[in-house]
């Protein structure tokens, strides 16, 4: 078994230098910490497989396609795969999980 608890995960995640920390990685599922700051800016494009965000504590938007919908605390986020999509107008800092099935970049040529 494996575990993760969340507070070691952060540590992980702000020692890398970078916005998001994968921390599980098999071929049908990969999951990872990701992290935005008040006024953040999030650079991802498309990916070529499906990812759920829950976010775990935070406020902001995301812009899924067309839509744009508030996120906070315990929100669930589906987005299809290839469909362009940000986080934006954060306004409390985003600690989300995301999901990828299958294992972010399998799928790319």
């Amino acid at each position: 078994m494996e575990h993760f608890p969340l507070s070691s995960l952060i540590q992980q995640r702000q020692s890398s230098d970078k916005l998001y920390l994968e921390f599980i990685r098999h071929p049908s599922l990969s999951v990872g910490l990701y992290e935005l700051p008040v006024g953040g800016v999030d650079p991802q494009k498309p990916q070529t497989e499906d990812e759920v965000y829950y976010v775990i504590k935070g406020r902001g938007k995301i812009r899924v396609g067309e839509e744009d919908q508030d996120v906070s605390d315990g929100v669930t986020v589906f987005v299809a795969a290839g469909v362009d999509h940000r986080f934006h107008s954060i306004s409390q800092d985003l600690v989300i999980l995301v999901f990828f099935a299958p294992a972010e970049y399998s799928n790319k040529k």
